[in-house]
């Protein structure tokens, strides 16, 4: 998507009218207990809006929509085509107000209007269009059976969802639940953070607009333990989908284990390695993979490239050209096209960030300003070390130095988490031996990435479970497989009959 000036930006942002109200039953409206709580612009610290502080009340009266709406079959019961068609006006929608998406995820999250711009905005777009193309593309089964008999195996819609967003990429993961949670025929009930609240109530007004009915799609604004806890406890919630910290998700675990035994998938968290050998092709190219996979967002990222394995043989040399490609990595304005590092998303957050720092021996970077942090490399000596086996969450790149792939395998899974790993060399039966051999979701052979939205995405050990998003398996989790056993048999006792 085209990229504006920063006097276009400033003059939408001057502009935006902020959504302030939960969105439920297909309208905004006050939290009932009327409190309110501030989301403020991170890379300023000056306030944005009054946003309505949700609590159990409004999650029953969310839920009770939810459960209205889907048991109605105003949404569930409708022919695929037709929800296929509503999906599509909404990303219509979108596309039309791509630049005021972009510069309201920009305020309310310290992103830098490049990444919402460039990358978010077009991503959840692209997202939900491929999964309203598949409303109408995915087909039932049958199984192999008896002459006497036929076995069929469908799909149903799970129910009324509840989906809690992270802070990170609240439009983009709003759009990976959503899009497939709606194509399946669910209802849903989102849970936006509480930091980045304006673009997930903004898509559902405009979710109305292109002719979601009410009930269908309902955000609810405000904290972990007065929104997400209820909706993780609550009877009429047939299915949880958290994306978050791995601390958080587990506690939905126990919510649903002492509610309905809801079914709930967890994407948490990552400390991501890649492995670079001393084979590894064109260690320009692999230092600008390292600097994008460990900077970009501002390392706000779980698939960020946390921990760099490098062969002592080329550790020297590819850190000169990380530093190099560095020099691009500019902090500034998050709503300059030209700014690359923009603001860590709270207070609270930047001053963990910092405090990471502060124990670390700095390679390279490490300046510090009042709301962001300049991409930083540090040394680390031992794998076991707090900076090689914590999720800092910043613009931080741990370097531990390997003599081989055995070594750079080892380490890679002497960690709790197993989300996303990379693997850099031209040795390509060294390559896929280690992409087999790495615990991880997802593992990419000299590049960074997370595949694209037709690859599932996900986690081994305590960086989830329960599914996949992405791909046609991010369906699974919003469905229940039903068998219907038909006896086609002629009744061969004719004392019966």
């Amino acid at each position: 998507m085209p990229l504006l000036t920063l006097e276009e930006y400033k003059s939408i942002a001057r502009d935006l009218v902020l959504p302030t109200g939960a969105y439920i039953n297909g309208a905004f409206r006050p939290a009932q207990s009327g409190n309110t709580f501030v989301t403020a612009n991170p890379a300023t610290g000056q306030p944005l809006a009054n946003i309505a502080a949700c609590d159990a009340q409004d999650v029953d009266s969310a839920v009770h929509h939810a459960r209205r709406s889907f048991d109605q079959g105003v949404w569930a019961a409708r022919d695929p085509a037709e929800r296929k068609e509503v999906l599509i006006r909404l990303v219509k929608l979108m596309t039309r107000d791509q630049h005021r998406l972009a510069v309201m995820e920009s305020l309310d999250s310290g992103k830098t209007i490049y990444d919402c711009q460039t990358v978010d905005v077009p991503e959840a777009i692209n997202c939900l269009k491929w999964h309203a193309e598949t409303c109408d593309k995915i087909y039932d089964q049958t199984a192999p059976a008896s002459e006497d008999h036929m076995a069929i195996i469908i799909r149903e819609p799970i129910g009324v969802v509840g989906l809690v967003l992270p802070w990170n990429f609240p439009l983009l993961m709003l759009a990976w639940k959503i899009a497939p949670a709606l194509a399946a025929g669910c209802s849903v009930v989102v849970k936006p953070a509480e930091e980045t609240s304006l673009t997930a109530l903004y898509v559902a007004e405009l979710a109305s607009e292109a002719g979601l009915p009410a009930g269908v799609l309902n955000v609810l604004p405000g904290g972990g333990e007065a929104v997400g806890e209820p909706i993780g406890r609550h009877a009429d919630v047939d299915m949880v989908s958290f994306t978050g910290s791995t601390a958080t998700g587990k506690r939905f675990l126990t919510y649903a284990a002492e509610s309905n035994a809801k079914e709930v998938v967890l994407e948490m968290g990552g400390k991501n390695p890649a492995i670079v050998m001393d084979d590894a092709p064109n260690l320009d190219v692999v230092a600008q993979h390292i600097v994008n996979g460990a900077f970009w967002n501002m390392g706000e990222n779980c698939s960020a490239v946390s921990r760099l394995l490098v062969h002592h043989a080329v550790r020297d040399a590819l850190l000169q050209r990380v530093e190099h490609h560095m020099q691009q990595w500019n902090l500034g304005d998050p709503l300059d096209p030209l700014t690359r590092v923009g603001a860590l998303v709270s207070p609270d957050h930047y001053a963990k960030v910092k405090g990471y720092l502060d124990q670390a021996t700095i390679v390279i970077g490490g300046r510090v300003e009042t709301h962001a942090i300049a991409p930083t490399v540090i040394a680390v000596e031992n794998n076991s070390d707090a900076l090689a086996q914590e999720e800092i969450f910043g613009p931080v790149l741990s370097v531990i130095t390997i003599g081989s792939i055995e070594e750079g395998i080892s380490l890679a899974n002497q960690t709790t988490y197993g989300l996303c790993a990379s693997v850099f060399t031209t040795n390509i039966k060294q390559a896929l031996q280690a992409a087999r051999r790495v615990k991880a979701g997802t593992v990419t052979v000299n590049c960074f990435g997370e595949g694209n939205i037709s690859t599932p995405f996900g986690g081994y050990k305590q960086s989830g479970f329960g599914g996949r998003d992405n791909g046609i398996h991010a369906h699974d989790q919003y469905t229940q497989l039903k068998t219907i056993w038909i006896d086609l048999a002629d009744d061969h006792d004719e004392s019966i009959a």
